[in-house]
């Protein structure tokens, strides 16, 4: 695989030594028990994967090159380049600053750009609407463009059902810039519907099998749907996309509810005319993330700790997977510890960040199961393991 040029400040001891290891004994990668690092009374088990997969290192290479290679211009960013505040934040020390929030509300006015300007395009992609709206100001937003190459396999899959005469059903969080952006290049060819998880799927699902009045759709959908749409004809054939970063197993889940839908509609032997059978479209890091956690769980542990930013969707179900096992604690960096009895954390359920007290177990030895999101630099998880064993040795 290639190797990216990105700042060495990013890299840790601890970890580049465990991941060169790890991989140096499981090329295949086949092995996902976790690594364990021992303690006099405390026990790390940290995931097989965790950490910067390679669309994002793909990305800090392109947006540190972006400043380097233009001195003396102004360099934006569409939106946040990764969901990570400790690589965003570095990058406005550098100068960059940005256009939009990551709902894509306007912080600083486009009427203001100039064809001098440099943009950079962020790792989860962006519209098509935006890349000719940049495309006017005369400014070239393909030059630094980080959009992940796994994201961008999704919109060529979208594009792909369009041709073909299917309504592209995506699997994603509606808010979230890469969902926009696939749903922008997915209608271009065809329909589109956004769906952000298993309770919407089984809604959806009533009008799909038929059992609801296709009258009522719009009402429900109608604000999740591409312009135009029509369900009586946009329903007759779909097929599952989804946010590359979304939990695996409900994407699998709500692509064969979907297909059970439709089969109870037209039947099984014309299945295959309106259901396309989409291969899963999640990245191979968020794949390996959540699998390497599934084992990491099954090795036993008194907590959880996931370290990554609060908006960053891998890390948020990564979190989801913990908190069925064990009690489970969502830290943006090491400062979130503040002693063995208090954390500061994000609580999914809330999604505001709250501080728990008498979190860490009195017990003689504890162990604490570890892992990260793909947009977390190694740096970070070095920096909570040495404050964990500060405070417990």
């Amino acid at each position: 695989m290639k190797k990216f040029d990105i700042p060495i400040y990013y890299r840790s001891p601890i970890v580049t030594k465990i991941k060169k290891n790890r991989s140096s004994e499981d090329r295949l990668k086949k092995d996902l028990t976790p690594t364990e690092l021992e303690f006099s009374n405390l026990k790390i088990k940290i995931a097989r994967h965790f950490g910067f997969c390679f669309g994002v290192e793909n990305a800090i290479e392109i947006a540190y090159r972006a400043v380097d290679e233009n001195p003396g211009k102004r360099v934006f960013l569409l939106s946040e380049m990764i969901h990570n505040p400790r690589v965003n934040g570095d990058l406005i020390e550098r100068g960059v600053k940005f256009l939009q929030t990551t709902e894509g509300k306007e912080l600083i006015p486009f009427s203001e750009l100039t064809s001098d300007d440099v943009v950079i395009v962020p790792a989860f992609g962006t519209t098509v609407e935006m890349f000719k709206k940049l495309a006017d100001k005369g400014i070239d937003a393909k030059t630094y463009n980080t959009t992940c190459p796994f994201v961008e396999r999704v919109w060529k899959k979208a594009s792909d059902l369009g041709k073909k005469g299917f309504t592209i059903i995506i699997h994603g969080k509606h808010d979230h810039e890469e969902t926009r952006a696939t749903f922008s290049h997915a209608k271009v060819n065809g329909p589109g519907i956004i769906i952000k998880d298993m309770a919407e799927a089984l809604e959806l699902n009533e009008f799909l099998s038929g059992k609801k009045s296709i009258s009522g759709f719009m009402d429900r959908f109608g604000k999740l749907c591409s312009e135009g749409f029509d369900p009586k004809k946009d329903l007759k054939r779909v097929g599952v996309v989804n946010q590359t970063t979304m939990l695996a197993t409900e994407t699998q889940a709500i692509a064969k509810l979907v297909k059970e839908a439709i089969k109870e509609r037209v039947g099984e032997e014309k299945i295959t005319e309106h259901f396309a059978d989409t291969r899963d479209t999640l990245c191979y890091a968020t794949t390996e993330n959540q699998n390497a956690v599934y084992e990491l769980l099954k090795s036993g542990g008194d907590l959880a700790l996931v370290v990554g930013g609060y908006n960053s969707s891998n890390t948020s179900h990564l979190v989801e997977i913990c908190e069925e096992k064990l009690p489970t604690f969502y830290i943006k960096d090491a400062s979130e510890i503040k002693s063995r009895e208090k954390i500061r954390h994000l609580d999914l359920m809330s999604n505001k960040e709250i501080e728990s007290s008498n979190w860490f177990p009195k017990k003689e030895k504890v162990t604490v199961l570890l892992t990260a999101g793909a947009s977390c630099p190694d740096a970070l998880v070095d920096e909570v393991i040495e404050r964990v064993k500060s405070i417990v040795i």
